[in-house]
């Protein structure tokens, strides 16, 4: 069994924990937390030992009623691998204490590319990360857009990525988050942070990438535009993603036409906390104009990278390949509709 110790448990953290739990090779040796607060004491409820990610605030827990196993060089010392799902900036700050614990590590995509000797996404470069001593989980939303250019490019060639990105302003739970009653050029300049950051899993693929911000909490929308070196037919498109069990293609005939239908639908479909991992791409909008490719997609930002840490582990931990990752991955956890 692969020992996992998660550093974090936030948004991120409690569903890659859960996710780690469900599989038949790995164990959660325990998670650390900054503080004291709700997602502590869940922690502890779903008997994960909770050790304390500052040793100077172990008190904290203590005057809230929570025990803890230690501080969190405690758990390194026995993790096989380390997942670090902190607040962006703070793997960073993290890796010399990994570093110093010789445990490999596992970062989320608010660090930057260079904290890692590979940004990782399963479907596109999972062989990449194989042995690797740092890996970075690309974003939630490079994640989105990876799982769709990786196809593509295999099958078509693509000439030209162009994507505007619709962001949430914030987590259901960030509520010092904004905008209220707004939409934010995020950035304002050209591109966003988002195609440089696919051209760390596909150095070759342009891409032009545009984001906003607006007042939503429920997922992020893309709008994809594709030049592809080859053209298809919008059905052959359609075919090409139904193969593909990471990318849900949303049926017509269900009527969901936004994010809040989405995610009653996954709460009516038994995921947890509403969880969808799957890129959700509305099957009428992929059309085929010439040889550009247009769709809509959704992507759950609390959840889409779990899957993709899961298998981060096995590649960082070199005990399965690509296919077999995959597979026990999305069958322990359910992904796929």
């Amino acid at each position: 069994m692969i020992q996992v110790a998660i550093n974090g448990y936030g948004t991120i953290g409690k569903r890659v924990a859960d996710a780690v739990t469900a599989q038949p090779d790995m164990e959660v040796l325990g998670v650390a937390k900054t503080r004291p607060n709700y997602e502590a004491q869940t922690a502890i409820d779903r008997g994960y030992p909770l050790y304390a990610a500052i040793a100077d605030r172990a008190d904290q827990f203590a005057e809230a009623g929570m025990d803890i196993a230690g501080p969190v060089e405690e758990l390194l010392e026995v993790a096989d691998v380390v997942v670090d799902a902190t607040p962006g900036g703070i793997g960073e700050q993290n890796k010399s204490l990994y570093v110093d614990h010789d445990v490999p590590a596992i970062y989320q995509g608010g660090e930057d590319a260079e904290v890692a000797d590979v940004s990782f996404n399963a479907r596109s470069n999972y062989e990449d990360a194989i042995g690797a001593e740092h890996v970075r989980v690309v974003s939630c939303n490079t994640t989105g857009l990876s799982r769709v250019i990786a196809p593509l490019s295999e099958t078509y060639g693509i000439e030209k990525v162009r994507a505007t990105l619709v962001r949430r302003g914030g987590d259901p739970g960030q509520t010092s988050r904004g905008p209220i009653n707004d939409i934010l050029p995020n950035p304002v300049t050209i591109p966003s942070h988002h195609g440089p950051d696919v051209n760390t899993i596909f150095p070759d693929i342009d891409i032009d990438t545009l984001g906003m911000k607006v007042p939503a909490t429920q997922m992020h929308m893309h709008s994809l535009n594709v030049t592809l070196e080859s053209t298809p037919d919008a059905s052959e498109v359609r075919d090409l993603f139904a193969d593909e069990r990471r990318l849900f293609l949303i049926p017509e005939s269900f009527d969901i036409d936004g994010s809040g239908k989405l995610k009653e639908y996954a709460h009516d479909v038994g995921r947890p906390r509403g969880d969808l991992w799957e890129n959700c791409i509305w099957e009428e909008s992929i059309s085929v104009e010439g040889d550009d490719l247009y769709l809509f997609q959704g992507i759950h930002q609390e959840s889409d990278v779990v899957p993709e840490n899961v298998d981060a582990i096995r590649a960082i931990t070199s005990t399965a390949d690509k296919a077999e990752s995959v597979q026990t991955t999305d069958d322990a956890i359910g992904v796929g509709f």
